[in-house]
């Protein structure tokens, strides 16, 4: 059924069709009984899915990556999805329009997404009028980043702003500078700013009354002397966990043709095409360190043989995004009734 809505869907703008279906699904859930019909349809309620992660308990290990939620404003909806938890964002200080437009481009042949959105928001405090409307209990986690306008040196104060404001509103945090589409954002998983950036968010993290859980999200592109760098700040600042990976900016082993690619141009890669490096880092991570934090891992998972395969690599967590999208909501019920079977 859904594989039929998906085909017409297809025919469609991604960007436009992404808000239509935002208004579909909350239409749907509107109607008297229909959120209990999800919930049967899509969760699976079992403790043995329960994970116990830096201080929180998430009731199965299958969360909604960031962007698809850019401003907190789909997650009650969402959440009857069968989500274990849901990050919103990414979130900047001040709302911003993001790239000129044709900005989402779907690549069919390769099951993926190229997106050049950068970080079109609302801005922090329209995320928080929404994170006001809470009505589930479902884990929010919030990512944050910079605004396009915001020069390099000065994005701790950018990161620290939107940290504070959003601070009673989320469970955790995830600190995004690995967007390929903000200009020179990378340049911040350097490791000199990026420790600066870290220790700045964790001293602030100290002084509150309960600190809250803060994780880095990392490129895919990252070489392995890169990678040794992320577990040595980990550590040095005593983060809480790493998300990978965010999209990549390689086209290697595409099925769509070149003309296609260079007709859609840049942006990041998100999908099927990205399942492999993912996994590697989550590997690499996970054994160079010792297991030594969490991580969060995230890239192609478009089946439970993928969510397997990325918890087996070291993930303690997983995210899905364009696996969503093409695959449907079936495929959380599917994660987690592997992971049970595995269990």
């Amino acid at each position: 059924m859904y594989k039929l809505i998906r085909s017409l869907f297809f025919l469609f703008d991604p960007e436009k069709i992404h808000y239509f279906t935002a208004k579909l699904i909350r239409f749907t859930l509107s109607i008297p009984g229909m959120k209990s019909i999800w919930k049967k349809m899509y969760s699976v309620e079992d403790k043995r899915l329960e994970r116990k992660l830096f201080g929180i308990t998430f009731k199965n290990p299958v969360g909604l990556a960031a962007g698809f939620d850019k401003n907190g404003s789909m997650y009650n909806d969402l959440a009857y999805c069968g989500f274990g938890f849901i990050e919103i964002g990414t979130v900047t200080p001040v709302g911003q329009p993001g790239n000129d437009k044709p900005r989402l481009f779907r690549v069919k042949e390769d099951s993926g997404i190229i997106n050049r959105m950068g970080f079109n928001n609302e801005g922090v405090e329209n995320a928080i009028e929404n994170l006001k409307k809470r009505k589930t209990s479902i884990i929010i986690g919030g990512n944050i980043g910079k605004n396009k306008v915001t020069p390099n040196e000065s994005a701790t104060d950018d990161y620290v702003l939107s940290f504070n404001a959003l601070f009673p509103y989320v469970d955790y945090f995830v600190v995004n500078v690995s967007s390929p589409n903000t200009p020179n954002l990378r340049e911040l998983q350097e490791k000199g700013p990026l420790t600066e950036l870290l220790r700045t968010l964790q001293e602030l993290n100290a002084k509150k009354e309960q600190r809250k859980p803060v994780l880095l999200k990392i490129a895919p592109d990252l070489t392995n002397e890169q990678l040794d760098d992320i577990i040595d700040i980990v550590k040095e600042v005593k983060l809480d966990g790493v998300i990978a990976t965010n999209t990549t900016i390689s086209r290697e082993g595409l099925k769509t043709s070149d003309e296609v690619l260079s007709k859609i141009g840049a942006g990041g890669l998100s999908g099927k095409p990205v399942k492999v490096r993912s996994t590697e880092v989550v590997r690499y991570l996970s054994e160079k360190s010792n297991k030594a934090f969490p991580i969060i891992g995230v890239g192609g998972i478009h089946s439970a043989e993928d969510a397997l395969e990325k918890i087996n690599a070291g993930a303690d967590l997983i995210q899905v995004y364009t696996g969503f999208i093409y695959e449907g909501p079936r495929l959380i019920k599917k994660i987690n009734q592997a992971i049970l079977k595995q269990s």
